[in-house]
């Protein structure tokens, strides 16, 4: 067995006769009495005191450490008393995603998990806390989606707890303990009549907006950075390489959602009126820093600007006084009751200008590929988990195939 037992309340010395006896040390009868000593890994003593009559407990845990040790995996006992709250606000500090991302995470963190598990150390973890933990989410969050979000960076946290040796199992990737469920929710597209609803109930110098997101499947913040000389109007293309995002309550340019850059087929309808915007609101100079509130200046001709003409626009702003009261003016979404806000509007949010646009392009025949080019998803999976239930049918297709070949046949007798 390695290491050793250590009996606190009694000692041996020679006796009378030469011969060692056990006598009761100072400490006899204070404190926990047996000692388990040994050697870890990291080459230093490591210890844990039992109470009287519990030296067989001792040495079981001093076995089974070493058992550990010689399987690889042992954990250090004085990492496990870690708590959740300790390990999650350094795994937190070396995140290095986006800011924008990691202040989500950030949030998500301390909103919703540290408060019910920040003070429990992470060796005493068990799935039945994140089974009690799930469900206190579902009464405080209604969202599915969301809470799958906030349960899989607790997961993250947790696995990066056992890499680092913290903690031996993840409690979240127990059987026992279940996901919050995906999404069941499938994306129905708007009609086109409410498209161009809501693009004629908003402020005439907004409505090209809803041209880029319906018309080119931009997203909401890549409106709001698209410069002038990004659109080439002669190729019949829009290069989508910037975006309006908020870090730290600050305005900044950004590359698109997951840095990825792409360019947008501009048909000739929705270059009209993008032509038409530009005549009648001239593009504005508009500087901004780059990635970080305190990056480089980077200044840029946008499309859209504020009301008074004087910086970019702000997303919560124009959701709230303008994007909403269009809805409303549209139908889409009742009005305000007095002194209280809009109803929450989530799925009729500039998003669904996307999903439009997606819809209209499958409609039309394009490939799944082509459409997640031009939406700027990294994997065309993606596109299709999204978009699969608006597909033409298999069976569908089949029928109109075996039609156009009866069309296309010679005409002549049916028979011998």
């Amino acid at each position: 067995m390695a290491g050793h037992i250590q009996d606190r309340w009694y000692k041996s010395q020679p006796g009378p006769t030469g011969k060692s006896v056990r006598v009761k040390t100072d400490r006899y009868g204070i404190g926990l009495r047996y000692r388990a000593r040994y050697v870890g890994p990291d080459g230093t003593e490591k210890s844990k005191s039992f109470p009287d009559k519990q030296k067989r407990r001792a040495e079981a845990w001093l076995s089974k450490t070493a058992a550990d040790m010689d399987s690889g995996q042992y954990v250090d006992p004085k990492l496990t008393q870690t708590t959740f709250r300790e390990y999650a606000e350094r795994w937190l500090k070396a995140q290095t995603s986006d800011p924008t991302s990691r202040e989500s995470v950030n949030s998500q963190i301390r909103l919703h998990a540290l408060p019910y598990l920040g003070s429990r150390p992470l060796g005493s973890f068990k799935p039945e806390h994140i089974r009690d933990w799930l469900a206190a989410l579902e009464r405080a969050i209604p969202a599915t989606s969301y809470r799958r979000v906030i349960f899989s960076n607790v997961s993250a946290i947790f696995n990066a707890a056992v890499d680092d040796e913290y903690m031996r199992k993840n409690p979240c990737s127990a059987s026992t303990v279940r996901a919050p469920a995906r999404n069941p929710h499938q994306v129905v597209p708007w009609t086109p009549n409410r498209v161009f609803a809501v693009r004629a109930a908003l402020p005439e110098r907004f409505r090209a907006m809803v041209d880029l997101g319906a018309g080119c499947g931009l997203r909401q913040g890549e409106i709001f950075g698209l410069a002038e000389d990004e659109i080439r109007f002669d190729a019949g293309w829009v290069h989508v390489g910037c975006q309006v995002k908020v870090i730290g309550g600050k305005l900044v340019f950004a590359l698109p959602k997951r840095q990825k850059r792409r360019e947008v087929p501009l048909s000739p309808l929705v270059a009209d009126a993008l032509k038409k915007h530009l005549a009648d609101f001239p593009s504005v100079a508009v500087t901004l820093p780059w990635a970080r509130p305190d990056g480089k200046p980077v200044t840029k001709r946008l499309l859209f600007v504020r009301p008074d003409g004087k910086g970019a626009v702000r997303r919560t702003d124009f959701n709230t006084r303008l994007w909403k009261s269009a809805l409303v003016k549209a139908g889409v979404i009742p009005p305000a009751e007095s002194g209280t806000r809009h109803t929450a509007a989530r799925e009729h949010g500039m998003h669904a200008l996307r999903h439009f646009y997606a819809s209209a392009l499958l409609d039309a025949g394009e490939n799944i590929k082509a459409l997640s080019a031009y939406l700027g998803h990294t994997d065309p999976g993606f596109t299709l988990r999204i978009y699969t239930h608006l597909l033409p049918s298999s069976e569908g297709r089949a029928r109109l195939a075996m039609d156009k070949v009866y069309l296309s046949r010679p005409s002549g007798p049916d028979g011998p």
